[in-house]
């Protein structure tokens, strides 16, 4: 336990000292094992460790999702999410920021990543907002909110890496994200109608569509409706894996764009080289993260927190709660990634050993990501806006997502209590594996 507390404690002052958090697993994880088991054996891991990772045929999956996010983005498709969102419900008070959320999780259905969902709808949803008189606080903050909604959502990168580093079967984790994310949507349009019952004047309502102007919007999501349902929804339906539905999505994208004139060459290779920049940067952080678990992994913390919950007969709930509790600590200060994969090889062989289920563990671990995402002073939604909209204040953008936050809060509790939620749809999909 000393070793795993020493350890833990470096990682934080290498932490605070600005190193990168990546090289900060790394250099901590391959210390311990050197220290305990000497440098041959810690250089040995940290060879093994990037060899697996980079040969990994289930890693593959990353890179792909990524680069159907990116073509996506680049087709338009975002715009003709939120037209026709509003095209529905932009008629209500607040409507366009709830027209935000809706587009936000259409556009997380085959984006998979937050950062980019948020940076992406900040420069489709906030003009409009604005031009119709929102407040910045409202504007911001359901930007900021519903750009999470892109890790939780099929496909998702953070669902990808838990399943990896859990043996968690991947189809699963997805379906168990859908019934969740639709509690998502609803409970933070509820939050924005608390915020406009509040303030009226900080959402007025827009002009009502007809229901020519709604058919004609629908018309142009039927690329994001086709995406899904192929790459998806064949996972769901076991036609094949994660890996090659991915692949399938990424080339779909790819003639989607290239159908919509929206690639060149020049176009191309600023996608590929942003889609390997992501992709680098993820690998390196996972890298970092799986040397530093598979030390901890040798310490006697597992164990020890196994020992501590037996010895007080701590019922499993509260287990849970507790180290959901500590995501959401951890989550005002670190990025999501690197949170995930330093703790979840911690915490996972204590939530199988209290014999929960490792998708409806996966989900939580998700939403209590996504709530720190949103959560000052660190949360990377926050960072990703104040960049993209620099007129808007920093303490403007705190205050906008409070409201949202505490939406998040409530469906963390709701999803812990009824496990159900989570559990239902994978069940019914019969999804095959773990």
């Amino acid at each position: 336990m000393t070793e795993t507390l020493v350890a833990f404690a470096a990682l934080l002052a290498l932490a605070f000292a600005r190193v990168p958090i990546a090289f900060a697993m790394l250099v901590v994880g391959a210390t311990g094992f050197a220290l305990t088991r000497g440098w041959h054996a810690a250089f040995d891991q940290v060879a093994q460790t990037t060899f697996g990772a980079g040969i990994d045929y289930e890693l593959s999956v990353v890179p792909l999702f990524i680069l159907m996010g990116n073509f996506v983005a680049r087709a338009g498709l975002s715009r003709e999410l939120f037209r026709a969102a509003y095209t529905f419900i932009g008629h209500w008070r607040g409507g366009l920021a709830m027209s935000t959320i809706v587009a936000c999780a259409g556009f997380g259905s085959i984006c998979g990543s937050s950062i980019a969902t948020a940076a992406t709808m900040s420069r489709v949803a906030y003009p409009p907002m604005k031009e119709l008189g929102y407040s910045d606080r409202l504007a911001a903050g359901s930007i900021a909110a519903g750009g999470t909604l892109g890790i939780l959502i099929p496909p998702s990168t953070i669902m990808v890496i838990y399943g990896i580093i859990t043996e968690t079967n991947i189809g699963r984790l997805f379906a168990a994200g859908i019934v969740p994310g639709i509690l998502a949507v609803a409970l933070l349009c509820l939050a924005v109608r608390w915020v406009v019952w509040r303030d009226p004047k900080a959402g007025p309502a827009g002009e009502r569509s007809t229901w020519r102007e709604r058919i004609a919007a629908l018309k142009g999501i039927w690329g994001v409706i086709v995406l899904f349902t192929i790459s998806i929804g064949g996972i769901y339906a076991g036609v094949f894996t994660a890996t090659e539905g991915a692949g399938i999505g990424a080339f779909g994208a790819f003639l989607f764009a290239l159908g919509r004139r929206a690639l060149t060459w020049r176009v191309l290779r600023e996608i590929l080289l942003e889609s390997a920049r992501t992709t680098s940067m993820l690998f390196v952080i996972l890298i970092g993260a799986l040397v530093f678990a598979n030390y901890i992994n040798f310490t006697s913390l597992p164990g020890d927190l196994m020992g501590f919950v037996e010895q007080f007969s701590l019922h499993p709930m509260l287990v849970v709660m507790a180290i959901c509790a500590l995501y959401v600590v951890l989550g005002t200060a670190m990025e999501e990634l690197s949170m995930i994969l330093l703790t979840v090889p911690v915490f996972f062989p204590l939530i199988v050993a209290l014999g929960l289920d490792p998708v409806w563990f996966g989900i939580l671990v998700v939403v209590v990501v996504e709530i720190g995402l949103i959560s000052p002073p660190v949360g990377m939604n926050l960072f990703v806006l104040s960049s993209l909209l620099p007129h808007v204040s920093t303490p403007t953008l705190f205050r906008g997502v409070l409201p949202f936050v505490a939406a998040d809060v409530v469906r963390l509790f709701i999803l812990a209590a009824f496990p159900a939620i989570s559990l239902w749809l994978p069940s019914v999909l019969r999804i095959a594996g773990k």
